[in-house]
């Protein structure tokens, strides 16, 4: 077949696109490679996650070198005659040259030998190795030799040139925001991003349609429209084809309809809280801000001062004190991916699978960057190192302080992570270059218990309270001393269940038929009363002690 595409038709791949035409330069000019004496490359592998452009990278360089391209999928060659197949391929390719054979999907007949335990398959090998050897005895324009070309996730740029790729034959509004829209689509590879316009043009096709008809009509009248629109083959009118353009509202829409390819594959995708579910922490907030918002909101400014990101976080403190929450939440407000790591998970009793798990982690991190990874119960994962002990624990140590700087750059990779035992983490976990930023979330004060409590009931909104209770009076209660986040929360559900109960339930013990519109449910300061005679602090007083330390001195213990 000959392709159509040119390069100009693949967006965000530059980088790639400039290391394949280096790789082509002899199929025009074999003159370059004669003078120097040398055998010029003849062949590349394109690998990476789905979605990403592989295959229309290939055809995009068949289209832009002019060449016949042959496309063959591997599996279609796996049968009783596959070794037949490949030699009347290979000959197909040499007389048809100068030409580009494209076998997608690779990995289906070529698994590595050693470890097959099927003879066909080692033979399916040995057939496309030695064609590959007489096309270069040949010397012919074929695959022999292979060089790796990785397509990752796009990032923020990239997906910034892809979408004015796939968007230039489209009628968008005149204030359409592209980059607004790279920001809101961590994770999205190429196809999900040609998804996502499929996806707003049926939103922007259906918005034009339902104009034509009543707004108050019902769900059947709607659908009866509908059909007989699609049964009608008469052309829209002028006037109605009018104010049909993709608007970024119709983008904005479809993001919950295309689910990115990161999520498919395992991935993680952006949380869905907000600062607005964050009560108080107001100096955690703004430090967590300069850590890891400000890198990404303002890199132009970090590159100035030659600053680089921080490279971890550890949030430390007693439990249910909203170190997860926080973790969430500067991660949506970046627009960051965010992939939770509860620290047992990734233990295993097999040797090398823990390590295995810690790469797997970070290696997902990379192809999902922009992207926090956040290890919860860190101290599970690499307690402190005493030289007389040996097993999976040290190693998996071993193998994050290597992930965190080793030899692979993590870029926009940051690191969070959460214990409520900061004494017991390995000091190497620590030190500046990892988890270089120490941050203790106590235990609120009273005018933190406020303001946790009014995000909790939403400004005493939901659940609606009685015009006697006072929040803050609640918060500066002694009996509400040491009171956690969490605490505050079980707090205000166990008040709203008293409430329902007295509603539910008469005084005599039996379930009242008519209950009353749900409005008049309201808490009262005795529902209170009687939830803080069942809700007790859930931190103990040997980790109180800990709500002393100030964020250098808790650091300072940690690393003794």
């Amino acid at each position: 077949q000959y392709s159509t595409l040119k390069f100009e038709d693949v967006g965000g791949n530059e980088d790639t696109l400039a290391d394949v035409c280096k790789l082509l330069i002899h199929m025009h000019h074999p003159e370059v490679y004669q003078q120097l004496g040398v055998v010029p490359p003849w062949g590349f592998l394109l690998h990476g996650p789905p979605g990403c452009g592989k295959t229309l990278l290939a055809q995009a360089v068949a289209g832009e070198m002019e060449l016949p391209l042959l496309k063959v999928s591997a599996p279609e060659l796996v049968s009783g005659e596959s070794e037949q197949k490949l030699r009347e391929l290979f000959e197909q390719a040499v007389t048809s040259s100068p030409c580009i054979l494209f076998i997608d999907e690779i990995d289906a007949i070529t698994p590595k030998r050693e470890v097959v335990s099927k003879d066909m398959e080692r033979q399916i090998v040995a057939q496309l190795l030695t064609c590959m050897d007489d096309l270069n005895s040949l010397a012919v324009t074929a695959q022999v030799m292979v060089i790796e070309i990785c397509l990752g996730i796009p990032d923020e740029a990239a997906r910034l040139r892809i979408r004015k790729t796939l968007c230039r034959k489209l009628k968008l509004s005149e204030d359409f925001d592209y980059r607004q829209l790279a920001r809101l689509t961590p994770g999205y590879v190429g196809a999900d991003l040609m998804a996502l316009c499929r996806e707003a043009a049926m939103s922007t096709i259906n918005k034009v349609l339902l104009k034509m008809q009543d707004k108050n009509q019902g769900l059947v009248l709607m659908l009866c429209h509908l059909l007989s629109l699609l049964k009608s083959s008469e052309s829209l009118s002028e006037e109605q084809m009018a104010g049909l353009c993709i608007l970024m509202s119709d983008f904005q829409g479809s993001l919950a309809s295309v689910q990115p390819s990161a999520k498919r594959e395992g991935f993680a995708t952006v949380p869905d809280v907000t600062w607005e579910d964050v009560g108080a922490l107001h100096d955690i907030r703004e430090e967590l801000t300069m850590a890891i918002l400000a890198p990404v909101r303002s890199p132009e400014q970090f590159k100035a001062l030659g600053l680089s990101a921080p490279a971890g976080v550890l949030l430390a403190g007693p439990p249910g004190c909203g170190k997860t929450l926080l973790a969430k939440a500067v991660a949506n407000e970046s627009g960051l991916n965010f992939i939770s790591v509860k620290g047992p998970e990734l233990l295993n009793m097999y040797v090398g699978e823990s390590e295995r798990a810690v790469r797997q982690v970070f290696q997902r991190g990379r192809n999902s960057a922009p992207c926090v990874i956040f290890f919860d119960e860190i101290d599970a994962l690499c307690p402190r190192r005493s030289g007389h002990e040996s097993g999976a624990s040290v190693r998996v140590v071993n193998q994050l302080l290597t992930e965190m700087d080793g030899l692979e750059a993590r870029r926009q990779v940051f690191i969070m992570a959460a214990t409520n035992r900061p004494d017991i983490i390995d000091p190497a976990v620590l030190r500046p270059g990892r988890l270089d930023k120490t941050l203790y979330v106590g235990l609120p004060p009273p005018s933190d218990r406020h303001a946790i409590l009014l995000t909790i009931t939403r400004g005493g909104s939901k659940p609606h309270l009685e015009q006697d209770v006072s929040l803050e009076e609640i918060a500066h209660d002694v009996r509400s001393d040491c009171f956690t986040g969490a605490d505050l929360s079980a707090l205000v559900r166990e008040a709203s269940v008293n409430a329902l109960r007295s509603v539910l339930i008469s005084p005599s013990g039996h379930s009242y038929s008519d209950v009353g519109p749900v409005a008049d449910i309201r808490v009262s300061k005795q529902n209170f009363e009687d939830a803080f005679k069942k809700v007790r602090p859930s931190v103990s007083k040997k980790v109180r002690c800990i709500g002393t330390w100030t964020n250098e001195g808790l650091h300072r213990h940690a690393c003794n």
